[in-house]
């Protein structure tokens, strides 16, 4: 019986010196935009890189983004211009919603999803677990 009574105490040992776990296990991270105004226009300066984050076509991003904050686009380079002045809150909220809407699987909340087009039905199908939902 001792030696039992020691071994849990080594395990206890063991697990109590083991460092603390520093991620929560949720791998993805909401990213943000990096932007400047210049005179009445928004640069958002890491564009290419959320789009690659999220793994979306800069252009359809491009095109959310003109849509619902009815403002002209234009993308240069790593950079999308917008033709108005707008708030770092406004644009990411925007991009949040995006990304709920187009990249997170409605099943398992995963981002590890794509969009394939059938003719006029585009769907979001995710690589994890295989869920398809059509999206407007």
């Amino acid at each position: 019986m001792s030696s039992d009574k020691n071994y849990e105490q080594l395990l206890d040992d063991v697990y109590s010196n083991l460092p603390k776990r520093a991620m929560s296990g949720e791998r993805f991270e909401m990213p943000k935009f990096e932007y400047f105004t210049e005179g009445n226009k928004t640069i958002i300066k890491n564009f290419k890189a959320v789009a690659e984050k999220i793994r979306r076509d800069p252009q359809f991003i491009s095109k959310y983004l003109s849509k619902e904050l009815a403002v002209p686009v234009e993308i240069k380079t790593e950079r999308l211009i917008l033709q108005r002045r707008l708030t770092g809150d406004i644009l990411n909220k925007k991009l949040e919603e995006l990304v709920l809407k187009y990249v997170m699987c409605k099943e398992c909340k995963r981002p590890d999803t794509h969009i394939e087009e059938s003719g006029r039905i585009r769907n979001i199908i995710c690589e994890s677990c295989g869920a398809r939902a059509a999206i407007r």
